[in-house]
């Protein structure tokens, strides 16, 4: 039985690079799409946000000194490319994944409408949530943040390259250690950089607790949710 009913998993576009300097690794996409589907097995329902680093990435230099609204938007496209792909490579797996836009595409995906969202989780369906929020200077972790106290998930997962949150950077600090848990007003004092401020405030008010952990290492996944003592968890 899984610990939580309902969740809300934030991946980052940089986890779908694997080892290449941007866009997705096949095998990289593949291997996450197993690692969602094993949780659904459990009879969990999960809800995705992507980033679009792995793709804005590529163009990121030709976006300097752009308007940061038109870049804004141009990271949310590429979201939507991510979600596509996601989806596409859950429906190679013999799953059923909707793409719901925050961004009225409505030839290439169905838009954002709560109550379908809630419907496809319902059903047993993935929904993954693109273009962020729609609007531009709100992150993809804000998006994360909103639609998961939207949906009414238990718990948002961020997926990270780390296995929680550390009281310093253990890359730089090889004495740093793994929190198992931590207040939402401890990481704010200690300035632990868990989240953009946005995506922390929300977080913390509506009460969904944040699990961080490595979306690298496997089957990690399916450890948070049967309630391991898996990464860090956040909470009020």
């Amino acid at each position: 039985m899984p610990a939580y009913k309902r969740i809300l998993l934030k991946l980052s576009g940089e986890a779908l690079m694997g080892d290449d300097a941007f866009g997705i690794n096949r095998a990289t996409i593949v291997r996450m799409v197993k690692e969602i589907q094993e949780v659904t097995t459990l009879g969990c329902e999960v809800a995705v946000v992507i980033g679009g680093g792995n793709i804005f990435r590529g163009v990121a230099g030709g976006s300097v000194g752009m308007d940061r609204a038109t870049a804004d938007y141009m990271g949310m496209l590429a979201t939507v490319m991510n979600s596509l792909a996601l989806a596409d490579t859950m429906r190679q797996e013999g799953m059923t994944a909707r793409v719901m836009s925050a961004i009225n595409i409505e030839q290439v995906v169905e838009p954002y409408v709560r109550p379908k969202a809630l419907q496809y989780l319902e059903e047993g369906k993935v929904v993954i949530f693109a273009a962020g929020t729609g609007n531009p200077f709100f992150t993809t972790d804000t998006a994360a943040a909103l639609r998961g106290a939207e949906i009414g998930a238990e718990i948002m997962l961020k997926a990270t390259k780390v296995d929680g949150v550390y009281t310093a950077d253990p890359k730089k600090d090889p004495s740093a250690t793994r929190y198992a848990t931590i207040t939402f007003d401890e990481a704010l004092i200690k300035n632990l950089q868990v989240l953009d401020a946005t995506a922390f405030a929300l977080c913390r008010d509506q009460n969904l607790p944040l699990k961080v952990f490595s979306i690298f290492k496997p089957g990690a996944l399916k450890r948070v949710v049967q309630g391991a003592d898996e990464g860090t968890l956040v909470h009020v």
